[in-house]
């Protein structure tokens, strides 16, 4: 077995969590009910099995290699892609006008974790296509929109994020790239770009690179970026590829993990200047780019779980085959699967629960996501989109977090054997550990919800949503009354963990302007008390759907396990909360009194 995607699971959550039905109702996706969900999840799971998934293993052994400026991929990459493209999946849920398929955000976060989960290295090219479609729908022109969409919908052309610089990472300020203007209208790029993921490659026809550059007398600092498009190949006005650009690849990275996805350093301009194409207006460059890192931010949280669910199915599937020692309980007397054991249930569990919370919070924002684009009513919009943004980087922050967690467990499981490539299990551990860093590290991600999304409403947002908490709590409070000890406890545990996130979050609030850097010592254990909590709060929702299921006689044993993994969730993950909320308001001084010079 290489990966079975859970499209079962998906499906529950989508239907009974996230809320497809309702997303169905919103203009525009009126055709996007549960049985169009089932069909596409079924057919995606399909390509992402069969085709996909095989690759990973080789991938790893036989990563993307350069030679000459050219990149050549892992045998297989290009074909798989051609299929992915043809498939019709790079267009899933882009405008229909430009020959996408206009589905839903809810329905794409299902598929794009398969594609994830197969292999990951493959996945990233179509990740940051998605996020430059995103871009240019967002800040493109009518012309460039008309020249450059369509090809990339239709995954015939990739594209790519081009910000970090040798001496320019996460400090965007620092850019020096130039772009200088011309009579036509066009502009010449000039610089250097460092860690561009998949910026040469052989599997597409051309490559769209959106490129951060200042045009020439631009104020400094981040006021003065601009976002351009430079194609590898120039392209005609008839839509066909004409001269090859002044954009070269000079070397590839040698990586911890993701070996097959080529991490290129890019050349601009040593042959006269490359030729880009504004997009939006001068100097809102970071503004437009952002669009496309906030897509490619809640996608490299799928990563996360998409990651996990890939070692946790291979640990399953260990655990199963490998016979060592008796059980403690004495129920058989000749060693048995590990499995039998309690401890290596505990990390199965462990494994399961962190991947289950985490994809219904995914889910969970990508239905508000949808409902923010589509409601007929503008308060509808504002609310879900706070929402969304509020859940952004605690999907990606704390489901990368976790999926370290969850990857570790995966070797551990395993063993001696872990430790050993052949099992494939230290793959997954060493892909894993990429997603805390790119696309803004965790404490990036925790910047942003201690800043932008807690201190700056005054912590309206976190108590808006612990009111909704709240709501479940009194639901889980009802079926607890009837006899659920799963959801007495899923209350109990989740009373405590709103109430730390509360307090968490009124600290921050007043303390963000007087003593930022008592406030900014918690803020990674703030985002990870907040995503635990968000995920703790939806798989509370899933086990009252899933009593409710179960007192209906639908699927006694699906719904049976899906309540244990949320009580699972409730007494040894979202347990850990007070701890955190202690860190948080109580620990500032052990991080910050230690004087420099004793480090």
């Amino acid at each position: 077995m290489t990966y079975l995607a859970p499209v079962k699971d998906m499906l529950f959550v989508m239907n009974h969590v996230a809320g497809l039905e309702a997303v169905a109702t919103l203009p525009g996706f009126e055709d996007a009910g549960p049985d169009t969900a089932a069909a596409v999840l079924d057919e995606c799971a399909k390509l992402n099995q069969d085709v996909i998934a095989p690759l990973n293993w080789e991938g790893d052994k036989a990563p993307s290699s350069f030679k000459d400026g050219v990149v050549t991929t892992t045998a297989g990459f290009k074909e798989a892609f051609r299929q992915y493209g043809a498939g019709g999946w790079q267009g899933i849920h882009h405008p229909v006008e430009f020959g996408g398929q206009g589905l839903p955000k809810l329905i794409h976060a299902a598929c794009i974790e398969m594609v994830n989960s197969a292999n990951m290295s493959f996945a990233l090219c179509p990740l940051l296509t998605d996020g430059a479609i995103e871009a240019l729908l967002t800040a493109g022109s009518d012309e460039l929109k008309a020249r450059y969409l369509q090809p990339m919908i239709e995954g015939r052309w990739t594209g790519t994020m081009n910000l970090t610089e040798p001496q320019a990472g996460s400090d965007l300020a620092a850019v020096r790239s130039r772009a200088e203007p011309q009579p036509d209208g066009t502009y010449k790029v000039f610089g250097t770009k460092i860690f561009i993921t998949y910026g040469e490659h052989d599997m597409a026809e051309n490559i769209v690179h959106l490129v951060l550059a200042r045009v020439v007398g631009a104020p400094e600092g981040v006021k003065g970026i601009s976002l351009f498009v430079v194609p590898k190949f120039l392209v005609n006005a008839d839509g066909s590829l004409g001269a090859r650009n002044d954009v070269h690849c000079v070397s590839i990275e040698h990586k911890m993990g993701i070996k097959a996805s080529p991490t290129a350093v890019l050349q601009y301009g040593d042959h006269g200047g490359a030729i880009g194409y504004l997009v939006g207006q001068e100097n809102r460059g970071l503004e437009y780019m952002f669009v496309m890192m906030n897509a490619a931010r809640f996608a490299v949280g799928q990563q996360g779980i998409a990651v996990s669910e890939r070692a946790y199915q291979k640990a399953v599937q260990y655990a199963r085959d490998r016979v060592q020692s008796r059980p403690v309980d004495g129920s058989m007397t000749t060693a048995a699967p590990i499995i039998h054991h309690p401890d290596v249930k505990r990390m199965l569990m462990t494994m399961r629960a962190t991947v289950e919370g985490c994809r219904a919070m995914a889910f969970a924002a990508a239905a508000a996501l949808d409902a923010a684009h589509a409601h007929p009513d503008a308060a509808v919009r504002k609310q879900n989109q706070t929402f969304y943004e509020f859940l952004v980087p605690l999907v990606k922050g704390y489901s990368t977090e976790m999926s370290l967690e969850v990857t570790s467990l995966g070797v551990q499981v395993h063993g001696g054997m872990g430790f050993i490539e052949e099992t494939g299990a230290a793959q997954h551990y060493r892909d894993a550990k990429i997603l805390t860093i790119y696309e803004g590290t965790t404490a990036i991600q925790a910047n942003d919800l201690v800043g932008r999304k807690t201190a700056r409403d005054g912590g309206a947002t976190v108590r808006a949503i612990c009111e909704q908490i709240q709501d479940t709590e009194a639901q889980l409070a009802a079926i607890g009354a009837k006899g659920s000890d799963a959801a007495q406890a899923m209350a109990r545990r989740l009373a405590a963990g709103r109430q730390a996130l509360l307090d968490a979050a009124a600290f921050i609030a007043g303390g963000a302007k007087g003593s930022p850097n008592a406030v900014f010592a918690g803020s990674v254990p703030y985002l990870m008390l907040a995503g635990n909590v968000m995920a703790g709060w939806q798989l509370a929702r899933s086990l009252i759907a899933a009593e409710e299921q179960l007192a209906a006689g639908n699927e006694p044993d699906f719904m049976r396990a899906k309540i244990t993994t949320a009580r699972f969730y409730a007494d040894h993950i979202l347990s850990r909360a007070p701890g955190v909320r202690d860190s948080i308001v109580d620990g500032a001084a052990g991080v910050t009194e230690m004087a420099l010079d004793a480090f």
